[in-house]
């Protein structure tokens, strides 16, 4: 969060996730510390407490504060959708590729 350390990862976009998920002890050597725990609905059905926090995420050169995940230590990393929606990025499942967006802003009638 203070711009310290920073580490290239290749990760599995998953629009389904709300979260974005990196092996927890990743987040730690970059010192990014829990800041609570959340439940959550794992795809097998099992729902789950993990820890999460925030941190830095630069993706296609804009970067942004997210929420993330600590996830098992040999598991995947996974970019969800409060990440993406917080960088303005849409899926392209065509082209398979992350796009910019326009975000959808409603104003009250008044």
């Amino acid at each position: 969060m203070d711009g310290g350390e920073a580490r290239e990862v290749e990760a599995i976009v998953d629009t389904g996730s709300a979260y974005t998920m990196l092996p927890g002890s990743w987040l730690r050597e970059l010192g990014v510390a829990p800041i609570g725990t959340r439940p959550l609905d794992l795809a097998d059905g099992r729902r789950v407490l993990m820890n999460y926090g925030r941190a830095w995420v630069t993706v296609g050169g804009e970067s942004e504060v997210t929420l993330v995940v600590f996830g098992e230590d040999d598991g995947p990393a996974l970019l969800g959708a409060y990440t993406l929606e917080g960088l303005a990025l849409a899926v392209d499942p065509v082209k398979q590729r992350l796009v910019p967006t326009a975000l959808i802003m409603y104003r009250l009638a008044g």
